[in-house]
């Protein structure tokens, strides 16, 4: 983190990180996908899969490759081509969701992934034990939501029992929205389940069924009672600030996660909405979250982010604190330790990439030619993904291009 460059009420602001580098329009190609409802669990419907344009898919041999790719071979560390090395990876289980969030997906008429082309337990355990081996160390779940996956628990069961090269075991993280969580909690926890993030943006039931489209407030909030009363810390709530939407409840937001034991971490909108109707003039700024908590408590920077997406603030002098994603208004790409896996199967360097890696090639590969052991291709495939990683997103050059994918398809 470098140094504050100005410092006022109490709290300190930090550059942002200057990421000018444009980005080729994407070639995208044709995929299946599935149409129906998700408001139960995966494989509850059967539907017929029809053809939809979400990203490029990148057989090995087109893979972009840096000036100075990391060190070949299994078991090295992932390092990209500005340094930066990579010990963390989203785990996207499913596209489906049981919410509509506006800022998410349109509320009906969505086009989701083909059933066929979701990873199974199997090829999810097989990228993960690849990736431990070359130093990752976090493993989060993500959707889509992923409690909606009907084997949710054996996931958390096989990646908690994979160790790194040092003998030490994994943490497996999961990004929810809870509405199922009071349900699955205590079988998760006994899988192997460390860290969980909870997503609410607004605590008023109206405002709720407006924004997500269902009427599921009280199982939210009955998913986090459960995780509060549960031993899983640090325990994280997530909320996305909305200009007019739920602006004048950031205090009540973090009192409510102070009242559960959790951390309050307020997000930045980003352009990742299905739709691609993102507004930079709805979004609230971390300066301006800030300023609206800071007329509350006098806040106080954390150091030591390192690559967490969030930079902190104590509240008060502590011990309660308090974080914003500024992935907009103030990138922190230079410290960026993340790779991500959608759930059919694309590796991702960046949460806003417009290329992506296909494992499923190595993963399927009995059903063509076999040429090299699984585990080679799959290495190598994060090897390719980690060399393409771009110095940054270039949210704010003019030739930022959107995701094809919206953040359902990626994986928070």
């Amino acid at each position: 983190m470098p140094p504050p460059s100005q410092s006022w009420r109490g709290f300190a602001r930090y550059p942002a990180v200057n990421n000018p580098q444009p980005r080729a329009p994407p070639r995208a190609t044709r995929l299946p996908s599935n149409h129906g409802d998700a408001d139960g669990a995966i494989g509850a419907a059967r539907v017929s899969a029809i053809p939809v344009t979400i990203g490029k898919r990148m057989p090995a041999a087109l893979a972009p490759v840096g000036t100075e790719p990391s060190p070949p071979g299994l078991g090295a560390p992932l390092v990209d081509t500005h340094g930066r090395v990579h010990r963390d990876l989203r785990i996207s289980l499913t596209d489906r969701c049981s919410l509509r969030c506006t800022y998410c997906m349109p509320e009906q008429g969505n086009e989701w992934l083909a059933k066929t082309s979701i990873l199974t337990l199997d090829e999810i355990e097989a990228v993960a034990r690849v990736a431990a081996a070359d130093g990752i160390t976090t493993f989060r779940l993500t959707g889509g939501e992923p409690l909606l996956r009907t084997d949710i628990v054996d996931v958390v069961r096989r990646l908690a029992a994979i160790a790194g090269p040092d003998g030490r075991p994994v943490e497996v993280a999961m990004t929810t929205n809870g509405i199922r969580l009071r349900e699955l909690l205590p079988a998760l926890v006994e899988a192997g389940l460390n860290r969980l993030n909870v997503s609410i943006d607004t605590l008023r039931q109206d405002r709720f069924r407006d924004l997500t489209r269902r009427d599921r407030l009280h199982d939210v909030l009955d998913g986090i009672a459960a995780a509060a009363a549960s031993g899983l810390r640090p325990l994280k709530l997530n909320a996305v600030a909305m200009r007019g939407v739920n602006d004048d409840e950031l205090v009540d937001l973090v009192e409510f996660a102070i009242a559960h034991g959790a951390q309050m971490r307020f997000i930045e909108q980003m352009p990742l909405d299905a739709g691609h109707t993102w507004d930079r003039s709805s979004m609230v700024t971390q300066d301006e979250i800030l300023d609206r908590l800071a007329a509350r408590w006098t806040l106080t920077p954390v150091p030591g982010r390192g690559g967490a997406p969030a930079a902190r603030w104590t509240l008060d002098g502590g011990p309660h604190t308090v974080g914003v994603i500024a992935s907009v208004t103030a990138p922190f790409c230079g410290d960026c330790d993340r790779l991500r896996l959608t759930a059919d199967g694309q590796l991702r360097n960046c949460l806003f990439s417009t290329t992506e890696y296909d494992l499923l090639p190595a993963l399927r590969q009995a059903q063509g030619p076999v040429a090299e052991p699984v585990e080679a291709l799959i290495d190598g495939m994060l090897r390719s993904c980690v060399r393409g990683k771009l110095p940054g997103h270039a949210i704010n050059d003019p030739s930022f291009l959107q995701p094809a994918r919206g953040m359902n398809a990626i994986g928070g």
